[in-house]
Order: C-alpha cells, then structure tokens, then sequence
C-alpha cells in the first residue's frame, strides 16, 4: 500500500511526522489547545494575542475547575421542585457557576494534504459551541452531547499557520437539569481523504441475522466519472480473515452520495457469538480501491454476532437465551474529571460495574461518548442508548428549539451507535409527562411519531422506547397509561414498577423495563417484578455523581451504592447478592442515620452505613447483613448473638437480614453465612488501631504514554497490622515528578468543599484517590503522598 507522510505543527508543541495510509488519516488534535475561561473580545482573531492562556490537552471540563458557588440567603439550598424565586440555582449544576470558556490551537496542515478533502471531527462541545476558523464562524453545536463535523477543505491554509477557536458555552437559561461539565469534554480530530471519492461519516451498516448471517452497506460518495470498486474483508475475533469481496458499484448507481449493498448476506461459518462473559468482537474492513488498485479509501468498524429477541412473554433474550437487564442509570460525568471523556476512567467503572454483577446501562439522558460505547462492546454491557431528556428548548441545549435541532442529531447518533452489539434498545427521551410544554401540546405524542420513522431510516432491526413517569395519562384523575405508553415499542417506566401486571393484563402486548428504580427501595423492586417477563431494570444514580444536591453542603446526588470516587457503600453489595445469585455473597452494614428524603415523588434517602468496627464502648448499634445464603451467624469476639433466615418469600426483606440491639464492643464482628448448613461466605470488621501510615494502589500496570491514558492511584491509612483506619480524615498532599501530571483528586465525601482539582485531598473512609495524564513521552514517574503524623508513601511507576 503506497503511503504518505503527513506532518502536523502545533504552535505550542512544535512539528511531528507521521506514516499515515494514504486513503484516509486521522490526526488527533486534543494536545496544546490554549485555554481562557470568560469571554473575550475578539476571540476567535487571527490577530489575537494568546500567548498568555492556559495551556490544556483535550478532553477538558473548565466547569470542574470553578470554585463552588453556595446558595444565597434568597436562595433554597436544594434542588426540590419549589417557586423559582428561591430555589437554588446552581444545586442541580453541582453548585458550579456557568460560563464561557474559549480555545485556541495554532496549526499548521503540512503540503502533503493539498488537494485532499479535510474535515474537522469534533466529538461534541459541552454545552453549546461555535468553531471558527482563521476568524470566520464555521460551524458547531446546539446540543453538545451529539458530535459533529466541518468540511475544512477550501478553509484551511495549507503549509500555513491557522487558528482554531472554539467557544463553549453553559450559561444558556434552565439548559439542564444536572451538572454537564463545560468545554471540549470529547476528542478533536482532523481527517483527511481524497476530494473525488471517499466514504461518509459513520458510513458502514452492519447486520447479522439468526447468529450466522452478514450484510453490509455503506455510504459513498462518488464525483468521478468511473465505477467505484469496492472491497470488504471481515476478520473474526482472532484477526484471522474469515471473507473477502470486491465488487464494482457503477457511476449511475450514486446520486453522489448514496447508501448502497457492499455485502449481501454472506454466511459466517461457525461463528463466535458475542455474549455478556465472551464479547466477541468481528471487524468489517471496507475500501475503494483506486484503477491502480491502489486503496483510495479505508473504514473500518466492530460488530459483534448476536439475536436480540424482546417481547411480553420473556422480556428480552440474547441468542435465544432469557437475559435479565441487570444495571444502573447515572448521568454521563466521571467523578473528579467532571464530563471529560477519558477512555481510562471509562474502563475502571465498566470493570467495576462487571465485579458487582452489572450487566446493563442507561445513557440518561443523552449519548454518551464513542469511547463509552465501544467499552461497553469490549466488556460485554448492554445499553440503552439515550438520546435526549426532555424535548423542549430548555433541555437540549437552550439556545434554539428543540425542533429546530432533532432532524440533525437522530441520524448522527443511529449512525455512531448502531453497528455496536452493546446497543439493545433507543430511548429518545425521558420523563415527557412531568412537563407540559412538549411540542404539539400532547405529551410528546406527535413528537414520537416524527422521529421514530427516522430511527427506522437508519436502524431497522431494535426497538424504541422513552422512558417515563409518571406512567399516567392524567397525574389525578386516571390510573391508565400514559398515551405515550400506547404508542412505544417497550413500556419503559421510572420506579413504578408496581403498575405491570396491572398494565400487562389490561394490554398484554406490552413489554415492561424498569428505565429508573430507586435504590432506597433496593430489592424489593427487582424481586416484586416479575423476573421471567420484564426486560430488566435501572438503579437511577447507583453512582453518587455532581448535580442534582438534595440540599447543600452536598454537591451532588449521593445515595447511590458506590460513592463518588467509586468506593463501594455496603449497600453495593446488597445489590450484588441478586444481581450475582451463583456467588455467595455477606457483608455486615452498621446503620448511622436513616434516611427519608424525596425526589420526584419518590423516596430516594438512603440510610447511612458504614462498615468498619471503630465505635463507642457499650452503644446500641442496628445492623444489616448483605447475604444470599440461606441464613447468616453473627459473632462477637468468639461469641455468638444468634443465626437468622434470609427471608427469601419476602421481596421487601429477602437478601437482608436485621439485627437490632447490638452492644458495641471492641474486637471482630463477623457474619458467618450458610447454605444447606454449609458456610458459604464470611465477612469480619475490626476494630483497628490508629493509622500509621499510607499505602497506594495503583490500579493498572500498562499504563500507556499516550498523552491520555490514566493511573487513578488509591490512597489508604493502615494501622501497624495493615487494616484500614476509616476513621481517618488528613489532608494528603501529593507530588510528582517524571511524565505525568494530576489532574483530579478525589474521595467519597459528596459534601466536601475540597476542589476535584490540584495536589492535595483530604482522607475520608480512610481513602482517597489521585489520578494521574500521561505524556506522550515514556519513562519513569514518581508519586509521593504525604500527611502530618503518618508515614509517607512513595509509588514509582512507568509509561510504556
């Protein structure tokens, strides 16, 4: 294959060259972009002089770097639905004050791409954005979640410094109900391809039928007066080569640009399936191959083969098996990196979601990056993949209306998503019913049945569904569903779990999915469902996140079962005990406070737990244990206070088990849990002694020199026998030296007032965590945290 070399310069990180195929390159732009939060006169100028901003590498959430903003003396200091004049309003945005924030990169495209058409990919802008280029407005978004791209090609000034600017904006009025980060949170990329013939964007469809059938059709475009030629290879999960065709798609074919037949079902002899515990993955490999036969243009896409089947009688199986939707809903923000999309932080939730038998989740309420999806493939998750909240202007986007925008955001995210095996349903909005003021005045009726035939235009073979509550058609008056209920593929309602087997026997047609469940009432509204007919269900914010604070000094949502820095509560492994039956499962859980708050109309307060053994002498303690054994032992310093049955008939009490009226002392408490009489899990807490140093666990070891790739790097306090000290609160500070740099600290403490952002952070639960960027440059890093009183803890590493 005959290859070019591209070189690329940056202004504040000089030139590079690269060997890039010649059909089609992609050069990632997300490094030495200047930063300035606040507007700026003239900001988008050639002229302007920017050699006093910020330097940052992409992705990058300016919101998370604003000072926490608390409620005024007029103001409500939670997020409950109260007159506007006096609720807070910044609790729902994570207490962040909203803003502009501006970006320049000075580039200058090498000679080698004259003549080739060039197009800038961005993978979206939170939350609005404009582009401009050399100066002039160019493009951009109004609804940030969704990418995008701009044909370039008579734009850039080849050989010649350019200036990208972009400006991200959040400050629209009432534009989201959550915290959305700000700023250019997803990858930039410059893409090159020939002028006169090339593929389009997202152009590959494929689709497999009953485990064993392929078809593949792309989009082309064509302004040659010759055939195109085409050729398609697949590769197996292996990379073994498993079909080949070439076929000539003549001129008269193409108006242009066309979809048009690449494979026509071909057979994949003993096919390897993609499934939850072996996700395998197949790749397509298209090309156009030039009358040389040299490759004019290249694409490549994975897809996995699969039968997804969904109906009433079953709910939903996966190749002919009954798949039970096992999983969570949160928002699409990664802890201390706010909403910036990396890859790595990523992958640490999807692995730990896998530990605790996760198996399922919901994009609420808007796609989720690229990234996230192909993750999902690699992990064996099945996702509903969400496209908006709810359809009006000020809930996507704020800056023109809703039905201004729609058109062009459905056929981007069908196309992105569509070829991912992850991907089991679409859900195009949620909650309509709790607002009037949808277009058409009916509840998102009408609306639904406008974009519905545009899914269809570009997937065919899954279903679509909005997510709702409440499910009714009148808040007062009537007990039938919802007229959007009637019209959607799946009836997918938030916690009202309760209304289907009322629902399914006045319209047995329906296939119910519980799109929200609230973990307050964890496990009762998975074992009060009926498990062999629904398709699953979603515990809305297992996740604590920033945004949505039930009241500060809380910054965010926090009754989920994993805290923000992704340390499990016990109550995670409550859920871990119905969601992985085959593992026997106990934890003990001291109840601090109990909890009784509202959202929604729905009771979402958590009682407080903990799970370590250091209390006062002599107090009356009431305990939970976690257990899907068939009873649990509870023992005391050797002593026994009794044996308990799991309740299994009881779907408010199956899988915990109370104890009240404990006397704290100090020593081991441990739950002894048994089956058939046979012990099947232990789980002990002890008291410990004072911490008396630091240990770090760094939680991957090839951590790669890409300029993006991370190292969350966990701190803990011990005490002399190695035991964490939860009871542990110092200030950590941390250095580093070598290839690296920090760029969130963090720990589970929602209501801390400490920044995400910078080198120190307190202890909570004995715990925190610092994350680590690499450079594009590898070799060795050095992390050393240290804290008054304890002994310090060097961590050495390498980039590889």
């Amino acid at each position: 294959m005959k290859r070019l070399l591209t070189t690329l310069c940056l202004a504040t990180l000089g030139c590079w060259t690269m060997a890039v195929a010649q059909p089609r390159s992609v050069v990632n732009l997300n490094f030495g972009w200047r930063f300035h939060a606040g507007d700026v006169e003239n900001a988008a100028a050639t002229t302007l002089d920017d050699s006093a901003w910020r330097v940052v590498n992409v992705p990058h959430d300016f919101q998370i770097e604003q000072p926490w903003v608390a409620p005024g003396a007029d103001e409500k200091a939670d997020n409950t639905d109260v007159a506007a004049n006096i609720k807070s309003r910044l609790s729902s945005r994570g207490f962040k004050e909203m803003g502009r924030g501006w970006y320049r990169l000075h580039l200058t495209p090498a000679d080698e791409l004259r003549g080739r058409r060039l197009l800038l990919d961005f993978g979206g802008i939170m939350y609005v954005g404009d582009v401009y280029l050399n100066g002039q407005l160019i493009g951009g978004t109004d609804y940030g979640y969704v990418g995008f791209e701009i044909d370039v090609t008579d734009k850039l000034k080849i050989g010649q410094e350019n200036v990208i600017a972009v400006m991200a904006d959040t400050r629209e009025p009432g534009n989201s109900r959550w915290y959305t980060g700000g700023g250019l949170f997803r990858d930039v990329k410059l893409v090159s391809t020939p002028k006169d013939v090339y593929f389009g964007r997202h152009p590959l469809y494929i689709t497999t039928r009953e485990n064993k059938y392929v078809n593949i059709s792309g989009e082309l475009t064509n302004r040659t007066r010759q055939p195109a030629q085409v050729r398609v290879r697949i590769m197996n999960p292996d990379g073994e080569q498993v079909y080949e065709e070439s076929r000539s798609i003549a001129r008269h074919q193409m108006a242009r640009t066309q979809e048009v037949a690449l494979v026509d079902e071909v057979t994949i002899e003993d096919p390897q399936l993609w499934d939850l515990d072996t996700p395998r993955l197949y790749t397509v490999v298209a090309q156009i191959l030039g009358q040389d036969g040299w490759v004019v243009d290249e694409v490549s896409e994975h897809f996995g083969i699969h039968t997804i089947e969904i109906g009433p009688d079953y709910g939903l199986k996966l190749n002919g098996r009954k798949v039970l939707l096992k999983g969570y809903a949160n928002h699409h923000t990664l802890g201390a990196l706010g909403a910036a999309a990396y890859p790595r932080a990523i992958e640490k939730r999807l692995q730990l979601m896998k530990q605790f038998g996760i198996n399922h989740i919901r994009t609420s309420h808007n796609p989720y990056s690229r990234e996230f999806i192909e993750l999902c493939d690699k992990y064996g998750i099945l996702l509903v993949d969400e496209l908006y909240d709810k359809w009006t202007r000020q809930h996507t986007g704020g800056r023109i209306a809703f039905e201004q925008h729609w058109q062009r955001e459905v056929p981007e995210w069908i196309k992105r998503d569509r070829n991912s095996p992850s991907v089991v349903l679409w859900s195009l909005g949620n909650e309509l019913q709790q607002d009037p003021n949808q277009p058409f005045n009916d509840f998102g009726v009408t609306m639904y049945r406008l974009m519905r035939p545009l899914v269809s235009r570009y997937d065919s073979t899954r279903l679509v569904t909005v997510a709702m509550h409440p499910r009714y058609r009148n808040w007062q008056t009537d007990s039938l569903p919802c007229d959007l209920a009637m019209l959607t593929d799946i009836q997918a309602y938030n916690y009202r779990y309760m209304y289907f087997p009322g629902d399914g026997r006045r319209f047995p047609w329906m296939t119910f999915y519980q799109s929200e469940a609230s973990v307050a009432a964890m496990g009762e509204n998975f074992f009060a469902m009926n498990l062999d007919k629904v398709i699953g269900l979603a515990y809305w914010g297992a996740i604590d996140y920033l945004g949505e604070s039930q009241g500060w000094p809380a910054k965010g949502w926090s009754q989920g079962v994993f805290d923000i820095s992704l340390e499990p509560k016990p109550k995670a492994f409550y859920m871990k005990s119905f969601f992985m039956p085959e593992e026997a499962v106990v934890h003990i859980a001291v109840i601090d406070k109990k909890g009784d708050q509202m959202w929604n109309g729905v009771q979402t307060g958590n009682d407080g737990m903990s799970d370590h053994w250091n209390r006062i002498e002599g107090q009356k303690l009431s305990l939970v244990t976690y257990t899907n054994a068939d009873e649990v032992e509870l023992v005391l310093n050797g002593k026994s206070l009794g044996r308990q049955q799991n309740d299994v008939k009881n779907a408010k009490m199956r899988n915990q088990i109370r104890w009240n009226d404990i006397i704290y002392k100090p020593g081991k408490l441990e739950a002894i849990a048994r089956t058939a009489g046979k012990v099947v899990a232990r789980h002990a807490i002890e008291t410990t002694t004072e911490a008396t140093k630091l240990i770090a666990e760094a939680d991957q070891q090839a951590w790669k020199a890409d300029g993006q790739d991370l190292q969350h790097v966990r701190i803990v306090a011990v005490d002399k026998k190695g035991r964490r000290v939860q009871t542990t609160d110092a200030d950590v500070n941390f250095s580093i030296s070598g290839n690296a740099e920090i760029v969130g600290v963090i720990n589970g403490d929602i209501n801390s007032d400490e920044m995400t952002v910078g080198n120190h952070r307190r202890l909570y639960n004995g715990t925190c965590t610092v994350i680590l960027r690499s450079t594009r440059e590898a070799g060795p890093i050095t992390l050393t945290a240290t804290t008054s009183g304890l002994k310090p803890i060097t961590l050495k590493m390498q980039t590889n």
